[in-house]
């Protein structure tokens, strides 16, 4: 049985758009790789492949063989990692060497032409800018000759070699071409010059390239190192993290992260689980209460038991989705990266032409004027800029969301969630809290703390949801237990057992007549009164009286009423969708605001409904929580689960609202608008880069101004375009997301 997998690879290698696009057909082309998609901006591939047609050495040897290379290697990787900020600092070091060598050279080249020696002192300066600092151009322009292929690198190593062969002919044999002004022009200083501000533009690119991922490293800094371990005999030892297993229990001590998922089973806490859920505000934790890997324990200390280690956590979950969503690609990247795997080529020939109509129309001594032309064309064309437009826009994007409890599994739903027509909403654990709480208590006794004592101990012996919603109350309420005899639970009805040699019963009214029980008028009443709320009523009684009242419902989040009216606000059209009965479906979309509603659906009911809503050519949202939702959120266009539900809802989803809070939606759709906007506005300005300066260093427009642009401008200019394409980009961080908490 073959088995396909999905793995994530760092690349090395890449200096622009066209070598992410090189790596990319190189993988597509290879048997058994199911798709490919190389994120420029992180320097990583994704790869979906058969592990029976191929595997990862496979497909490195592909990608070297093609000037690349692939770290499939988990420990290499690592090791690649420290190269790469060894290389951060080893560019820094190369690009102000470089800066102190040219600065001369320009000085001269500028003001003091007519010195003796002058073009020799330039020789001897630009050689180790060129050749030295400059080398990798060579050397990877160099290798994509070798596999007939071509980069930015091969720009680069064109423009510069160009000018500056062109130069040291001049300048060993003078007389050559001497231009009317009686001197042999040279370009040292428009050679050197190109390669210190592409330096500089790395430089600034690279930095700002690392604050795209940011939210990534502090997403894997949430983690500790260790935790403390607590033996059978209760003894307590540290050990590494990557030690715990299942079923070990931990010591959680204030101010201490949460090293694994699990289950409190001893003591309590608040616990600070903003860096997860986005919301600022501490959770109680007590025995039975769930605890997440990366949140912070504030107060009291606590044991729990592990029940989700390694990559198996919440928090290891959102960093692989957070990973693979950053490297995934939205439908406009497609039309950018078919331009950028044909922009290198298209670019030469245009230097080619330029040349030759300089040659042609240039007057009586077109040569310099080609050249500069030529090399001005080759320099200023950024195939970097269109590389970076989308990619830097949705790490930033997807990754400001993580940070707000926002997970967005792909580009496309990120690109989709700002069109959606229709919120389609399921009830249960979406708009309600998804299990039942105490709304009403009626009391009708003096001794309300031994009935409370009663009540509860009764209740902690029925596994009924019902009866647990109860105790768990009755336990807030600080009760406690007292022994119970003859407990029997009635299927239907309710409980009963005795108390101090009394029988209690606790229950619906079947339970009450059939136990001859009678409820008094004015309970019947406040029954009828409940029910119209959608609530369940249950009674307590003993002998012939009833003591109790009790109503119990799935309480609607605080946050839904005005998380739907705010989306109706924004032009969002809000539908629900429920499994339960009308009447209850009746109340909670009366009490929401809700117009458009259907209950009693099954699963398929409401995938059918989402698809009829499509037909209209409507976007559609589902929003939900559970495996029955599963159905409606694939059919949907962007499906959105809540955190709280099941891993299924999770893996169909293309967004996971963690904390569940409903308003956090509103806050998506914002999210998605900012992103789709930058990722525009990058795309715009790298196309009208392009489209205006490589005309402009073409010549353009010195028929009718007589301007020429320097190559060293050229320079400048390309190197700036990558540097502001990303700069936009980070601008998303500073905008401000309204969730209300």
């Amino acid at each position: 049985m073959s088995t396909t997998v999905r793995k994530n690879y760092p690349v090395s290698g890449l200096s622009c758009a066209s070598c992410a696009a090189n790596v990319e057909k190189t993988l597509n082309n290879q048997p058994g790789v199911k798709s490919a998609s190389v994120n420029f901006a992180s320097s990583t591939v994704w790869v979906e492949y058969n592990t029976e047609a191929t595997s990862p050495n496979s497909l490195r040897n592909a990608v070297r063989s093609s000037g690349y290379d692939i770290i499939t290697d988990q420990q290499e990787a690592t090791q690649q990692a420290e190269v790469i900020l060894r290389e951060s600092e080893i560019l820094k070091r190369k690009t102000w060497s470089a800066a102190t060598l040219t600065l001369p050279i320009v000085v001269l080249g500028m003001f003091f032409m007519d010195l003796p020696y002058a073009n020799w002192v330039m020789l001897i300066l630009a050689t180790p800018v060129v050749f030295w600092f400059g080398r990798a151009f060579y050397v990877n322009a160099f290798k994509q000759l070798k596999h007939r292929s071509t980069n930015m690198d091969t720009l680069v190593a064109l423009s510069t070699g160009i000018g500056y062969l062109f130069s040291l002919i001049n300048t060993v044999f003078p007389h050559f071409l001497i231009t009317a002004s009686g001197h042999a022009p040279v370009y040292f200083e428009a050679s050197a010059v190109i390669i210190v501000f592409i330096l500089l533009g790395k430089l600034l690119e690279e930095k700002a390239k690392s604050n795209t991922s940011s939210a990534i490293k502090k997403l894997m800094g949430l983690q500790p190192d260790s935790v403390t371990f607590v033996s059978e005999d209760g003894s307590e030892s540290i050990m590494t993290v990557s030690l715990v297993q299942i079923g070990h229990l931990l010591r959680v001590k204030p101010g201490e992260r949460i090293p694994v998922d699990g289950e409190i089973t001893e003591g309590g806490s608040f616990v600070d689980e903003s860096s997860i859920t986005g919301e600022p505000v501490p959770v109680e934790k007590l025995p039975g209460s769930k605890v997440y890997a990366g949140t912070i324990n504030q107060r009291g200390s606590f044991v729990f038991k592990a029940q989700k280690v390694g990559s198996e956590t919440l928090l290891a979950r959102i960093i692989r989705m957070v990973q693979e969503a950053q490297g995934s690609k939205p439908p406009v990247q497609k039309l950018v990266d078919k331009v950028a795997s044909v922009f290198v080529p298209v670019v030469i020939g245009l230097s080619i032409i330029t040349f030759i109509t300089w040659m042609v129309f240039g007057g009586v001594q077109p040569l310099p004027q080609a050249l500069l032309a030529m090399v001005s064309v080759l320099i200023i064309a950024c195939p970097c800029a269109l590389g970076l437009a989308t990619p830097t826009a949705i790490m930033v994007g997807i990754g400001k969301g993580a940070e707000h409890g926002i997970l967005i599994k792909d580009a496309d739903g990120l690109e989709l969630a700002h069109k959606i027509d229709v919120l389609v909403l399921d009830k249960t654990g979406t708009i309600t809290q998804g299990k039942p709480a105490v709304t009403d208590w009626i009391w009708h006794t003096d001794d309300l703390s031994l009935l409370r004592q009663v009540v509860l101990s009764l209740e902690s012996q029925s596994e009924h949801p019902l009866a647990e919603a109860i105790a768990v109350d009755l336990r807030n309420e600080k009760a406690d237990t007292v022994p119970v005899a003859d407990f029997k639970s009635i299927t239907g009805r309710g409980v009963a057992g005795s108390c101090q040699g009394i029988k209690y019963f606790i229950g619906n009214e079947l339970l009450m007549s059939e136990s001859g029980i009678s409820i008094p008028e004015e309970d019947k009443k406040i029954a009828v009164g409940l029910e119209k709320q959608s609530k369940t009523v249950l009674f307590v009684g003993k002998n012939d009286q009833v003591l109790s009242v009790i109503a119990i419902a799935d309480p609607i989040k605080p946050s839904s009423i005005k998380a739907i009216q705010r989306l109706k606000r924004s032009g969002i059209e809000i539908h629900m969708l429920t499994g339960d009965n009308e009447h209850t479906a009746g109340s909670i979309a009366g009490q929401t605001g809700i117009i458009h509603y259907k209950a009693g659906l099954l699963p398929e009911d409401k995938a059918n409904y989402i698809r009829d809503l499509q037909q209209q050519g409507k976007v559609i949202a589902m929003v939900g929580d559970g495996i029955n939702d599963s159905l409606a959120m694939a059919q949907a266009d962007v499906s959105i689960a809540m955190g709280n539900g099941s891993d299924i809802a999770m893996d169909v989803a293309r967004m996971t609202i963690v904390s569940s809070n409903l308003d956090t939606i509103s806050a998506a759709i914002e999210l998605s608008k900012q992103t789709i906007r930058t990722i525009k506005q990058n795309l715009f300005w790298a196309f009208i880069y392009n489209l205006i300066g490589i005309p402009i260093a073409a010549g353009v427009l010195y028929p009718f101004t007589g301007f020429m642009l320097n190559p060293m401008i050229a320079g400048g200019a390309m190197a700036l375009s990558s540097v502001s394409v990303v700069s936009n980009s980070l601008r998303l961080k500073l905008k401000k997301m309204s969730v209300n908490h």
